[in-house]
């Protein structure tokens, strides 16, 4: 059950920080350069949030924990 839930959050939090990613392409218009837009990208905490969440993601699918609290069905 836990799983499930670091699942959603991890999925939750990489909606939100490549929202932000994709909203943040509108910085091209003004005359952002390609290495200008990741340095913004990096210091921003919503799309960092984002690769958190990938990484959640990533964790609850391929690590192996204790199967006593795992639900099998």
């Amino acid at each position: 059950m836990t799983r499930i839930f670091f699942f959603l959050l991890g999925f939750g939090f990489s909606i939100i920080g490549f929202m932000y990613m994709i909203l943040y392409f509108n910085l091209f218009t003004i005359g952002f350069s390609l290495l200008d837009y990741f340095k913004y990208i990096i210091q921003r905490p919503e799309c960092i949030i984002g690769m958190i969440g990938i990484l959640l993601i990533f964790l609850t699918i391929f690590y192996k924990g204790d199967k006593k609290n795992d639900i099998c069905i």
